[in-house]
């Protein structure tokens, strides 16, 4: 069909159209497909939920192969049917699929090839191959910097985790991004990947320190990730009450850093730690691996049996809504590591907690598990909030060249220059020229109220 109509003059333009119908209607089928097992599924199944994402995303990426060829080998690479497999993917890659966004999913993809315990059991070739193929498909998503800042909540888990699989897998990824969308894109997250290289050197050089101090020496093993501070995404920081033994590992810690640099100051982000405890329980002891939040509740009853809410809330000084999380997870969950009363599955103000002798497992380490925040509405936060910096910058820049300039063309122009990273809504550059109005970096001119004029 390609040879035959490319005879005639304006042959293509119908072939390309049907072509770009039926890719849109063959991925709108898949989204749809997608949005129905989503809907059919029973809540509790929540690992299934992320395979099912899992093999929509590999469906569109087959898709995607299956009509490149088609391009490449029938249509001879021609640019009208190039535009056509572009426009087609465009309309259906940014589709959500039951609530997510295509950017959250494909970050999502990446986090589940890249991590340990890789539920596809993949060669590095075929991870190499399939990270390719995500960033290709980036390329037709115009949310860019919300897929930047999922891959980034995602890659700073495996990271301070221990999830990654591969260093060299995490560094591919990033350049075949940074070709795609620039290095502004991935600068962050090529400084988050340095820090954790920078932060073993660091972690040595600590453990010589304490070697050769043995005074200082805190009878704890500690390990200390130091991470810059502008790389990593923003974490609540609480300043929780530490029991005695940890206080000392941070004070050790303190002193150590302090005979590296002289100007830099520490934040401890305790909620991403994790602490190895021994419980002596009446059957056997058992290594209990939790978070430092957990540790430091846990380490309380040491000093008493039993301990009212109101009591845990005072001594470890944090909010309300993590104290219930935290005892929700050692006394509602699987592990029941602290016995409360009355014996119900949530936690109120009244309730008294005391430690659980009888406990006993079959493991001699476990971990337990602590529920984690649902970090999506932060995540669609931070990035409205930084759009609105992007778009307030790129006016200013077009208004500083051009001086003078008509709504609809500053508009267009900022539309223009931001599409790169996402599309900007009309109302909210709208809105950002009124902000930047009454900031005095523009105004309006007196005789026609569709102008603006650039005030240096």
């Amino acid at each position: 069909m390609y040879r035959l109509f490319s005879k005639i003059s304006r042959g293509l333009e119908p072939i390309s159209n049907m072509f770009k119908t039926h890719v849109t209607n063959e991925g709108t089928a898949l989204v749809k497909q997608a949005e129905d097992s989503a809907s059919n599924k029973k809540p509790e199944k929540k690992d299934i939920v992320g395979m099912q994402e899992q093999v929509f995303v590999w469906k569109i990426i087959e898709l995607h192969d299956k009509y490149v060829a088609y391009v490449t080998e029938c249509f001879q690479g021609h640019t009208l049917f190039h535009k056509a497999l572009k426009e087609a993917f465009e309309v259906f890659c940014n589709k959500g699929v039951s609530g997510s966004s295509s950017a959250e999913l494909l970050a999502t993809f990446c986090d589940n090839i890249l991590k340990k315990g890789c539920s596809e059991k993949l060669s590095d070739e075929a991870i190499e191959d399939a990270l390719e193929k995500v960033v290709r498909m980036l390329a037709y998503i115009s949310d860019k910097d919300l897929f930047a800042e999922f891959y980034r909540k995602k890659l700073a888990r495996r990271l301070l985790f221990d999830k990654s699989a591969n260093d060299e897998h995490e560094r591919s990824i990033l350049t075949k991004l940074k070709q795609q969308c620039g290095g502004q894109f991935t600068s962050k997250m090529e400084g988050m990947v340095t820090d954790l290289t920078v932060a073993r050197d660091h972690q040595t050089k600590f453990e010589e320190f304490v070697a050769g101090h043995p005074e200082l020496n805190p009878g704890i093993d500690l390990a200390v990730t130091v991470l810059t501070t502008g790389f990593w995404p923003s974490y609540k920081t609480f300043d929780i009450n530490l029991p005695a033994e940890m206080v000392k590992c941070v004070e050790v810690f303190k002193e150590f850093y302090q005979t590296r640099t002289k100007h830099r100051k520490l934040t401890w982000i305790y909620s991403l730690g994790t602490c190895n405890i021994n419980a002596k329980f009446d059957a056997k002891p058992i290594e209990l691996i939790v978070t430092t939040y957990q540790a430091a509740l846990l380490l309380l009853f040491n000093g008493s049996d039993r301990l009212s809410y109101s009591e845990i809330v005072t001594q470890l000084n944090l909010s309300d809504d993590d104290v219930v999380r935290l005892l929700h997870s050692l006394s509602c969950a699987k592990y029941k590591i602290l016995n409360k009363e009355p014996a119900s599955r949530s936690i109120s103000p009244n309730d008294v907690f005391e430690f659980n002798s009888k406990f006993t497992d079959r493991m001699r380490r476990i971990k337990v598990p602590l529920p984690p925040v649902d970090e999506k509405k932060k995540v669609v936060e931070d990035v409205d909030k930084d759009r609105r910096y992007a778009i307030d910058a790129s006016i200013v820049r077009i208004m500083k060249s051009r001086k003078v300039m008509g709504h609809q063309q500053l508009v267009a122009e900022c539309v223009e220059q931001l599409s790169r990273m996402f599309k900007p809504d009309f109302k909210a550059i709208k809105k950002r020229i009124e902000d930047l109005i009454t900031r005095d970096y523009l105004e309006r001119d007196k005789d026609n109220a569709n102008t603006y004029k650039y005030l240096a």
